[in-house]
């Protein structure tokens, strides 16, 4: 992964985000929900400004996401962001999606999992716990 560029910044942020559907009900099962609901999930991403999907894969009864979102957007705005439209647009669609959530207007349960992906852990932590040590005699002046 590259970094990214904005006005004010520059970043390499990317994350792995799963959630699931409402009491973990398979209800992605079929192969043409499980690319619809894929599709929607991208259309979805399109409308956000700047936040990419680079890995997408429904299951059946939850879906795994690698994405890229900038630092300027909430990574839980974002994730409530797609939950909620997809869960629309998939409810409008599928008739009989409300026969196994007749108690709740929810289509996808309430949590989530996030964790980021980016550089080897242990060279960013000798990086910072060495920075000191390694600046330290990097620009002596003499006068």
């Amino acid at each position: 992964m590259e970094i990214r560029v904005s006005a004010h910044a520059a970043y390499r942020t990317e994350y792995h985000i799963v959630w699931v559907t409402k009491y973990r009900h398979q209800v992605l099962n079929p192969a043409n929900f499980k690319k619809r609901v894929e599709e929607v999930i991208k259309d979805v991403v399109g409308r956000i400004v700047g936040v990419e999907i680079v890995e997408l894969n429904a299951q059946p009864e939850h879906v795994h996401i690698v994405a890229i979102i900038p630092p300027k957007y909430a990574v839980a705005k974002v994730i409530d962001i797609l939950k909620s439209q997809s869960a629309k647009v998939m409810r409008k669609e599928i008739a009989w999606f409300d026969k196994p959530y007749y108690d709740t207007s929810s289509f996808w349960s309430v949590g989530y999992f996030v964790s980021t992906i980016g550089l080897n852990e242990e060279m960013i932590r000798n990086y910072v716990k060495y920075q000191k040590k390694q600046d330290s005699g990097q620009a002596k002046l003499e006068l």
